[in-house]
């Protein structure tokens, strides 16, 4: 192992400079066009993609570049979409699901809804169609990459009633297909669901619109079995999850909507997986937040307040808070320079967070926005770099067995363990990296510090099947939504 950890080079992943306090929002510039219930997603190359959302259920895409921190235009859509959903799969393209084509006032939609998927190619800057969902499903469902490379898709509505739906499905990326599996015990919309450490799914909270009531109980999904099981419910009295962050102990921070569905407020909660349950967090002080965002730090930023009750629209907010999972606190970092709802807030590479897009809401008049604002937090860590042989793409990745470097003379094959060496793991963090090897998620037996070397990370995986054999196949990681750089291996035929 010393040879190899000898000769490394980082691929540096470089951000613009900004010259901003911490703990301070500083305005960027603009989109190319206001949106609002838009999606925001995280590319493996660090460039963030912004797609559709209202007013008028855009088609219309764009490209972040955090190098340049510029906007620019890219492929639209095949479908107009607001109140869709955006997934990163394990190959760097991202899958496109759901939502309505009809958006009458950003926050308002009309059918049809849209039972269509499409997929995003980085590479051709172009979008495909891909399968149908079984049924279509409109805002306020929950889409969540599996360890096993799949995406569970969960409730949400499907018809102007707004009756909200039990029903489950997969998406599997190597088919290109939509599958039943198991339904929920509880009708949901607006819920949470959160990829836990152990493997399954937390889905709690949201909203049971055909009997306008909150959703108090929480449930687990099994990918082995495909099963939705009941799991602890929020303290007595307590209201509904509406937004939740995976906490790198493995416990899950939860929002509180409280009281009916027409009034809220925000108190937290924390779930623990080791006793199935929810346990109080602390107090926000403040209404009902949109968007939380887990920081390289481990804190959770919200944006986002609204006050719901005046005359059904709510009104948006410009103020933010930070929670503490040590203290169990919450602080306000600043105020958003724009009042916003319907945003997105994004962790990029460098640790701070794209803020854009959404709709300023003063009854009657609701305006979206193509603006856009940088958060900078405290302390700010960089996202996980994976170490390569100096002067090349090949990893710094190992043969368990022989501590042989995995190469186009020493190949890994399906099964294999390999040991992967990099930088950025959160210390003590009990949930573990999705590590893509040729585009397939690999099974993760071990991560943490690397045995008699401080500071260097270790990651154990096993190679999955039906990989490609090659001389340079790519390896890359996502951690906590944040992709690694990408470095190569050889792979042969089992």
């Amino acid at each position: 192992m010393t040879s190899c950890l000898v000769l490394v080079s980082i691929t540096a992943i470089s951000s613009v400079g900004f010259a901003q306090p911490a703990g301070t929002f500083t305005a960027s510039r603009s989109m190319t066009t206001p949106r609002a219930y838009h999606t925001a997603t995280l590319l493996t190359n660090s460039k963030v993609l912004i797609a559709g959302g209202g007013p008028s259920a855009s088609a219309s895409a764009e490209i972040y570049d955090p190098s340049t921190g510029a906007f620019t235009g890219t492929g639209n859509m095949t479908t107009g979409r607001a109140h869709h959903t955006a997934t990163l799969l394990p190959d760097g393209r991202v899958v496109i699901v759901g939502g309505c084509s009809n958006d009458l006032s950003v926050d308002v939609c009309a059918p049809p809804f849209l039972s269509s998927a499409e997929l995003y190619d980085p590479v051709t800057e172009t979008f495909s169609s891909t399968g149908n969902m079984m049924c279509p499903r409109n805002e306020g469902f929950t889409a969540t990459l599996l360890a096993n490379g799949k995406v569970l898709i969960a409730g949400g509505t499907s018809d102007f009633a707004g009756d909200s739906l039990v029903v489950a499905e997969l998406y599997d990326p190597s088919t290109g297909t939509f599958t039943s599996t198991g339904n929920m015990s509880r009708r949901r919309t607006d819920h949470t669901a959160t990829l836990l450490a152990s493997g399954k799914v937390l889905v709690a909270g949201g909203i049971d619109q055909g009997l306008d009531t909150l959703v108090g109980v929480a449930e687990l999904y099994d990918p082995e079995t495909g099963t939705f099981t009941p799991t602890g419910g929020t303290p007595e009295g307590s209201g509904s999850v509406q937004r939740a962050s995976l906490l790198p102990d493995g416990t899950v921070f939860g929002l509180i909507h409280e009281g009916t569905v027409s009034s809220a407020g925000d108190s937290a909660v924390r779930y623990a997986p080791s006793t199935a349950s929810f346990s109080a967090a602390g107090d926000r002080p403040t209404l009902f937040t949109q968007v939380t965002t887990l920081l390289s730090d481990g804190t959770v930023l919200l944006t986002g307040r609204i006050d719901p009750g005046i005359l059904v629209l709510p009104v948006s907010g410009h103020s933010a808070d930070l929670y503490d999972p040590l203290s169990r606190g919450f602080s306000v970092p600043g105020d958003l320079n724009t009042p916003r709802w319907g945003h997105t807030a994004t962790l990029l590479p460098d640790g701070t967070v794209l803020v854009c897009g959404g709709a300023y809401v003063a009854v009657p008049t609701v305006t979206p926005l193509a603006s856009a604002e940088i958060y900078r937090s405290g302390v700010s860590k960089p996202a996980p770099v994976l170490y390569s042989l100096s002067g090349s793409a090949q990893g710094a990745i190992l043969h368990a067995g022989t501590r042989q470097v995995v190469s186009p003379d020493a190949p890994a094959i399906a099964g294999d363990v390999l040991e992967i060496y990099c930088a950025g793991l959160l210390d003590g963090s009990v949930v573990p990296p999705q590590v893509s090897i040729g585009g397939r998620l690999a099974e993760v037996a071990w991560f943490g510090n690397a045995p008699g070397y401080p500071g260097l990370n270790q990651i154990d995986v096993r190679v999955p099947a039906s990989i490609a054999p090659g001389a340079a196949v790519p390896v890359h990681l996502t951690y906590f939504e944040r992709p690694s750089n990408q470095v190569t291996i050889g792979v042969g035929q089992p």
